[in-house]
């Protein structure tokens, strides 16, 4: 395989520092701080054959990975698992208002050392930095338009079941305006996992991150290159995979994978894009299906060709048991390598808005 310039565009470098003191509640972080425990809880539950061995030993590679001190050793400890001349778009996010007690570092802070690592000698050429904005964060707005204007930033990354809508207010009058008008993209989280605000319950949740709830912000910001990450997520994914879907409007509305799918194959939202990433770690399962959806010769079949992009989610995959390396091997090779190219080289340009379509 020739070498080429691979975007990954969707990766997080955030550390512990951002994440709130007691989340995901004050017994987990307790236990966690405790030297060994999770180590030794490990060893235990291997030794007596339980299952829950292995989740630990997800969370401890999930937590050593966080403990780093500053956002580029975690970026260091990404970029030796790709080429050199990989790029990463890098996606911060605002946790301070969710609930769960106070970040030892706030967004400005996170964005600040984003900002670093993006003129760095040795990373400059990888970074490829996004905004990140809670609305319920004081002066959010300002914010954004600091990292745009002032620090070069290159999109925005949203997470609404952190506890607001996509067409909440402030996005909609101060931030999709600009920017669009500088002809930026829009990542979203779009999976029914991750993280949620304390107080903010599964239905709001669900409701402000499905595919469906991007549909105001579309209509009236038409070119607005918006990407609903994770294809749907691993939940929705499963159950396509193991029950398939009634040949209904309803069903299909309700399954995010389905839905996103019929979205951009539709061709009425020209700009909706979609990401693989973490739903591409359950590699056997999901992608023979992945390559069916992308290698059909119709018309609906070629505009999901143009929107999906590779995306791993480092370092919320190293709970997986596959590195991002052995990942990104074998999705090369079970796509082929001009689809591969399409996803991981090409489509991410025009995402970007580096290049016209």
């Amino acid at each position: 395989m020739s070498e080429i310039q691979i975007t990954n565009c969707h990766t997080h470098t955030f550390t512990n520092a951002h994440v709130p003191k007691y989340y995901p509640n004050r017994l987990v972080r307790l236990l966690g701080q405790i030297p060994g425990f999770l180590r030794l809880a490990s060893f235990i539950l291997r030794l007596f054959g339980h299952t829950a061995a292995d989740t630990v030993d997800r969370l401890l590679r999930f937590k050593q990975e966080g403990d780093a001190p500053q956002q580029s050793d975690i970026l260091h400890n990404m970029m030796r698992q790709y080429p050199s001349n990989t790029r990463f778009v890098i996606l911060p996010m605002d946790m301070g208002p969710i609930g769960h007690g106070p970040v030892a570092k706030d967004i400005r802070a996170q964005h600040d050392e984003l900002s670093r690592m993006n003129v760095a000698d040795d990373t400059a050429a990888n970074v490829i930095p996004f905004a990140s904005i809670h609305p319920k964060t004081p002066g959010a707005a300002e914010e954004v338009r600091r990292c745009i204007e002032d620090l070069h930033f290159r999109g925005l990354k949203l997470y609404p079941r952190l506890g607001f809508e996509p067409s909440d207010p402030l996005l909609m009058e101060k931030v999709y305006p600009l920017i669009a008008s500088r002809n930026l993209p829009v990542m979203s989280h779009c999976s029914r996992g991750g993280v949620q605000g304390k107080f903010v319950s599964d239905i709001f949740a669900d409701r402000v991150t499905a595919p469906q709830a991007f549909m105001p912000v579309m209509q009236a910001f038409p070119g607005l290159r918006v990407c609903l990450a994770h294809f749907g997520g691993v939940a929705d994914w499963r159950e396509y995979v193991d029950h398939g879907l009634p040949d209904r409007p309803d069903a299909r509305d309700r399954n995010w994978q389905t839905a996103i799918r019929d979205m951009i194959c539709s061709g009425d939202w020209p700009d909706l894009w979609t990401d693989i990433s973490y739903t591409l770690f359950h590699f056997e399962d999901y992608i023979p299906f992945l390559r069916i959806f992308l290698t059909g010769e119709d018309d609906r079949s070629e505009r999901l060709r143009r929107r999906v992009l590779f995306g791993s989610d480092f370092y919320m995959t190293r709970q997986e048991k596959l590195s991002e390396r052995a990942v990104c091997f074998r999705l090369r090779n079970a796509l082929g390598e001009e689809l591969f190219r399409r996803i991981a080289v090409e489509n991410p340009k025009v995402w970007l808005g580096e290049q016209a379509e």
